[in-house]
């Protein structure tokens, strides 16, 4: 009982020094991955980067404590981040405090929805999610993450299209006019370190070495040259009437949120107040302020634009001061420091006074030191409600992906495991996370793989991989500081690659052509609707449902016939002869009510072609359940087909159809005697009298028939 509770009390059962030391090295070995790849994710959710490290020490550490495998290691994962960043984009801006106020909130949610799935043995709801659906969402996934790094690989700063494709057509337009070499050579060189030591030393710790050499590199070459500068200082009238266009609506965007905010109170309170008229004048000031707001959203869109792609020179005058003039508008002969400087722009207003000019590559920049305050998310309804079917799909995805790792590891070490418990170990560790600030997690095949290759012997291993975590917090955050976000752009791409899986969608067309479509379709659907990652997979989800619906309500119905290895198979299949008076009819799927009529109209189809019939005999060996709906109608068949002169028999039907026929007395019904344990008896019984008037030689269903 204790151990069900506490599932890491059966690690101790023959533990030792040796064991000890297998989990230490291995969850150390783990934490040299995760450190960057969790930061790179994090950016990838649209948060901080250090954020990825406050995913990594609480998490890793719960999930191994309360799950069931002892070498799946838990934290930030690419998938998880994308649906993280796609499920809060439409409620705050990427980054701010709103933002990583309902991301935590999120894990929360994600947490709780797991553990409540555990707690009630209902791990088995994951198999909506059928295979090749998340083979084409995984796989478009895969696509998205990788394309939505190439504007740090390129150092290009671009807003998001309403779609992601949209996106990347212009980073693409801006990359081919203004790509920043310097960042485009530092991730093309921590790609080739990996890929190098990927190939020459398979088990070292690649990532960290790129993450390490590229981070040295930065803080020695001064990569990043940020400076600042009062807007008098920019030679430029056009750049100046930008920014102080796009400074004028950006700050009138608040004010008209606060004032649609207004409106919808107002009409909810009239509302209440069956004031229908007030109600409406409500609803057209808040469409009105919609609006505008959109209006001056794509006018700051233009302004920010036209900002970003402008290109400058720093020129230093003779009071010491620095001037900064348009690419090919400088005063001729002044000398400029051969960088090109561009003004940094987001989603706030430009500070006049204090404008920041880049002129070299962006870096991760400082990370807070010391750990988060630990406190429970605050809970908004509003933003639960528009979270939970998010948090639904995150849940699955990230079930599915942990406990499909921890089912591949069991395999080689033999381990037993409990999806059910599983669940509850990342539930647990999703609802501390989000204590301890932390965004969803999940299960990673990568980290997995590395655990149980360097030797991991229980989840001990997992809570030395969090108490690394928590000393790289405590110590060493300062040495992150210039780590260029190119290389955790890098970084992400590289983990993703192995998400891609083109032999899944031609494994799935091989199986059954629908399954290779439906994995098809959910891949385009992904694809096009991105970044709303929840339309794609919910479009396969339903066309996995509908078909695996319309399979029951029309399942094979068959008539058999004897074949040459003399197994009784469909007459149609193997272009068998079939016998003129009995028909063997085969019912493969459970016999409920959405099917029902359609077994009494595959038997009427059987009578209309078979003059002479005598006897029907339906298999029953592939009808596995049966509702009041299917009993009715089989007691229909019996009067109609005995009324038209032609007798009816049952073979194979199996115990718990068998209790159904008794209690509603369809045996009585039929006759006992017409309810045989098998094909052949049936066969044996029935033959001699519905041949009796046969001027055939030989019958179809005799084992000893040979067709000439």
């Amino acid at each position: 009982m204790m151990t069900k509770i506490l599932p890491f009390l059966s690690w101790f059962k023959g533990y030792n020094m040796n064991s000890l030391r297998a989990d230490a090295i291995s969850g150390l070995t783990v934490a040299l991955v995760l450190i960057p790849q969790s930061m790179a994710y994090a950016q990838l959710a649209g948060l901080p980067a250090y954020y990825g490290l406050y995913a990594s020490f609480l998490p890793p550490m719960v999930a191994a404590l309360f799950g069931s495998s002892r070498q799946l290691a838990t934290g930030p994962v690419a998938v998880v981040s994308l649906m993280t960043a796609a499920s809060l984009e439409p409620l705050a801006t990427a980054g701010s405090e709103g933002y990583i106020a309902y991301a935590v909130m999120l894990a929360l949610m994600v947490g709780l929805f797991q553990l409540a799935l555990g707690i009630l043995r209902l791990g088995l709801v994951v198999n909506f999610l059928s295979h090749p659906v998340v083979n084409g969402f995984t796989n478009a996934a895969a696509i998205i993450i990788a394309s939505s790094q190439l504007s740090k690989m390129f150092g290009v700063y671009v807003d998001k299209g309403e779609h992601h494709y949209e996106t990347i057509i212009r980073v693409f337009e801006a990359a081919f006019h203004y790509t920043h070499w310097p960042t485009f050579v530092m991730g093309a060189f921590a790609f080739a370190i990996m890929y190098g030591l990927k190939w020459m030393w398979p088990k070292g710790p690649n990532v960290l070495v790129a993450v390490a050499a590229t981070t040295l590199i930065s803080w020695a070459a001064g990569y990043q040259h940020n400076t600042t500068a009062p807007i008098e200082a920019i030679v430029s009238p056009e750049a100046k009437q930008w920014i102080g266009s796009f400074n004028e609506a950006m700050a009138r965007i608040p004010e008209l949120a606060g004032e649609r905010a207004a409106a919808y109170e107002a009409m909810e309170a009239s509302r209440k107040e069956n004031n229908i008229q007030t109600v409406l004048k409500a609803e057209h000031a808040a469409t009105a302020l919609t609006y505008h707001m959109d209006r001056l959203k794509e006018e700051a869109h233009a302004y920010r634009e036209q900002i970003r792609l402008l290109k400058l020179r720093a020129v230093s005058q003779p009071d010491g001061s620095v001037r900064f003039y348009p690419e090919g508008c400088l005063p001729a002969g002044a000398p400029h420091d051969g960088r090109i400087w561009r003004i940094k722009v987001g989603n706030q207003p430009i500070s006049q006074d204090n404008l920041t000019l880049m002129g070299g590559g962006a870096v991760v920049g400082e990370i807070p030191r010391g750990l988060p305050s630990f406190s429970i998310p605050k809970i908004d309804g509003n933003i639960v409600f528009h979270l939970f079917p998010y948090a639904a799909i995150i849940s699955l995805l990230g079930f599915m992906e942990a406990i499909s790792i921890a089912k591949a590891m069991a395999a080689k070490t033999g381990q037993r495991l409990d999806p059910n418990q599983e669940l509850i170990g990342q539930g647990l560790a999703n609802i501390c996370g989000a204590i301890g600030k932390s965004y969803p997690t999940s299960g990673s095949f990568s980290r997995s793989a590395v655990n149980l290759q360097a030797g991991a012997v229980s989840g001990l291993s997992s809570v030395f991989t969090s108490v690394a975590v928590v000393i790289v917090l405590l110590f060493f955050t300062p040495l992150l500081y210039y780590l260029p976000q190119s290389v955790l752009a890098a970084v992400i791409m590289m983990a993703v690659i192995g998400l891609i899986n083109v032999s899944g969608f031609v494994h799935a067309w091989k199986a059954q052509w629908y399954d290779g479509a439906i994995s098809i379709i959910t891949f385009v659907c992904t694809l096009g609707f991105a970044p709303h990652l929840d339309k794609g997979i919910m479009i396969g989800v339903v066309l996995s449902l509908a078909v695996f619906l319309y399979k029951n309500m029309r399942p094979k119905v068959v008539s058999l016939s004897r074949h040459e290895d003399e197994a009784l198979r469909c007459s149609v299949t193997h272009g068998l002869k079939e016998c003129p008076y009995i028909s063997m009819v085969r019912f493969d799927g459970p016999l409920f009510f959405a099917n029902a009529s359609y077994l009494e109209d595959k038997i009427t189809e059987f009578m209309r072609n078979k003059k002479d019939l005598k006897h029907i005999i339906i298999v029953a060996n592939g009808i596995n359940d049966i509702d009041a709906s299917g009993e009715e109608t089989l007691s229909l068949l019996v009067d109609r087909v005995r009324s038209a002169g032609v007798d009816i028999s049952l073979s194979g039907v199996n115990e718990s159809v068998m209790s159904v026929l008794d209690r509603t007395y369809f045996t009585a019904k039929i006759g006992k005697d017409h309810i045989y344990p098998t094909m052949e008896k049936a066969i044996a019984s029935i033959h001699g009298d519905a041949h009796a008037s046969a001027s055939e030689t030989g019958c179809p269903l005799l084992p000893a028939y040979r067709p000439a």
